[in-house]
């Protein structure tokens, strides 16, 4: 796929609470925020979970990541649905691959920022 400097790509789900619950047990993260609901009756999707819309951007463009890099601002939780758009800020070629630098930033169904991340890695040509 032929890429530059300021492509961008968007992608976006909704979190349903048997994936939280099916994440919890796929990675051992059983923190109470995960599998007990809050005070309004509300499951917190796991911040990784959140972070992994952003792979499916990746495979799209056969991006192999070297460096991630997410500061999570604010929780998100089943029934939500979450938006994130990457950036290509920087494309370099080289010798039968390119070195990308992507910035993401995710939000959910207000426009609220959940998730900011920066991203390094390579395309093979």
């Amino acid at each position: 796929m032929e890429c530059k400097t300021g492509d961008t790509f968007t992608w976006q789900r909704t979190f349903q609470e048997e994936e939280i619950m099916q994440f919890a047990e796929m990675t051992g993260d059983r923190g109470k925020h995960h599998i007990e609901r809050d005070e309004k009756g509300r499951l917190m999707v796991h911040g990784l979970m959140t972070a992994s819309i952003g792979t499916k951007i990746g495979g799209d463009l056969n991006y192999i990541a070297r460096e991630m890099v997410s500061e999570f601002l604010r929780p998100v939780f089943a029934g939500d649905t979450v938006t994130c758009e990457c950036i290509l800020t920087e494309v370099e070629k080289a010798d039968g691959f390119k070195k990308v630098k992507i910035k993401s930033v995710y939000r959910n169904q207000q426009g609220k920022e959940v998730l900011i991340g920066t991203s390094n890695g390579v395309i093979r040509d």
